[in-house]
């Protein structure tokens, strides 16, 4: 990997490839995910079908309750221990997100605020190869305390079943509705309705890019929680801790994806060589080691910097999904922080620990999206109703305004729907 300084010519070039890394989607990817989501829309079931068959080799789309029950049987005791901590954890971290319906009361007018769960969330799982029940909790568990009615969880299985711990995930999460399909289909199947599968309100969770494309054109049908790009860490180093372990957490995001992005801002031009050295070092021994060269070769990045606030303000810049800082006084950098998914505070603090059994979630923005997006969440499955109520006092109060706004907009029949109670 290259070790780059803040000040060379270049460096800012080299930033914007890693930064604009998943901007460009190829049209024939667009153009085959509206073909998709358009037949499923009109043809249901059948279209759906079809394409499971296809992509995956099999029409059998649902797991009936009975496997769902049955998983638990077939999952190590220790990721059962592990997943029903993390279950408690995740659980009590979201409720602290509640908060309840509110109404005030003044000169005659009541104003406020319903806050109710959407009706129907649908869980987008991935499956093959990946093996994610933390996902399961992680989309899940704020559904459940928000109070929404169903959760509705789609993955896939290309050939070789879905994984127990996936299911033993949802049974834990109480969902009764699990069924075996994937891609844009299943995307289209949640926002639309089959036969098969119910219509949501709201669909969440990662996915390959025709996941992401499918999520982008169903917007506005139904909610999401956003456009998922490739993970990403950030660390910003002062040269303490082991440069050993800030290796190993740069390759923990380029194990998942080739187009993943693990970069070092770090003020210690001998740590980054140290950490550069060890990147190398662990790579020959990572099992996942062909997808995480491709990731630190083309995406991943050390940079020397000459202060703690440079390191900072370049972060700021690339508002990126994990951030770690891996400093002497990581709270006092924290002041000069703006824009991260997460942020991991000092040299015990993994981005791995916030993946699977701290609490918060790591559902997280990506692509520098965290200037403007924020974390899944509780108010992520909850809407919000505006409640408005005036007395006949009140109303003539204000009658006055509300024609003189609505004349001023030319909007006369607003204006006589006001008038006409005066009378």
């Amino acid at each position: 990997m290259n070790i780059l300084n803040a000040k060379d010519n270049g460096f800012n070039e080299a930033l914007k490839k890693i930064t604009d890394r998943s901007e460009n989607v190829p049209q024939e990817i667009e153009v085959t995910v509206k073909e998709i989501i358009d037949n499923v829309r009109t043809n249901g079931d059948l279209a759906l079908l079809d394409y499971t068959l296809k992509f995956d080799g099999h029409n059998d789309i649902l797991i009936s309750e009975k496997e769902l029950k049955e998983a638990r049987s077939n999952v190590d005791n220790s990721v059962i221990k592990a997943l029903e901590k993390a279950f408690k954890r995740i659980k009590y971290f979201h409720e602290k997100q509640i908060y309840d319906s509110w109404r005030f009361e003044q000169d005659g007018e009541i104003l406020g605020q319903i806050v109710s769960p959407i009706e129907k969330a649908g869980i987008y799982v991935p499956g093959g190869k990946a093996v994610y029940p933390s996902s399961v909790l992680m989309n899940a568990i704020p559904a459940i305390v928000a109070g929404v009615d169903e959760i509705i969880m789609v993955t896939p299985d290309s050939g070789n079943g879905i994984n127990p711990s996936i299911l033993a995930a949802a049974d834990m999460c109480g969902i009764k509705k699990v069924y075996k399909i994937g891609g844009a289909q299943a995307v289209a199947a949640l926002a639309y309705g089959t036969e098969s599968i119910p219509a949501v309100d709201k669909i969440v969770g990662p996915g390959n890019i025709y996941v992401a494309m499918a999520k982008k054109q169903v917007f506005g049908k139904v909610d999401i929680d956003m456009i998922a790009g490739p993970s990403e860490i950030l660390i910003i180093s002062d040269g303490t801790g082991s440069a050993e372990c800030v290796a190993a957490d740069m390759l923990s995001q380029a194990e998942h994806d080739e187009m993943a992005s693990s970069v070092l801002i770090t003020t210690d031009e001998s740590f980054a060589a140290e950490v550069n050295k060890q990147i190398d070092l662990q790579l020959e021994i990572l099992p996942k080691k062909n997808i995480a060269s491709g990731s630190i070769e083309n995406y991943g990045a050390i940079i020397v910097v000459d202060e703690l606030t440079a390191a900072a303000e370049i972060s700021n810049n690339f508002a990126p999904e994990h951030l770690e800082l891996y400093v002497q006084d990581p709270w006092q950098l924290l002041k000069m922080i703006r824009n991260a998914g997460a942020v991991f505070l000092g040299h015990y603090t993994p981005e791995a620990v916030g993946d699977y059994i701290a609490g918060p979630n790591h559902v997280l923005p990506t692509g520098g999206t965290a200037r403007f997006f924020s974390p899944l969440s509780v108010d992520d499955f909850i809407k919000k109703t505006s409640l408005i109520s005036f007395s006949e006092e009140a109303f003539i109060n204000c009658a006055d305004d509300v024609m003189s706004l609505a004349r001023a907009e030319d909007l006369e029949a607003h204006a006589r729907s006001v008038e006409k109670r005066l009378k």
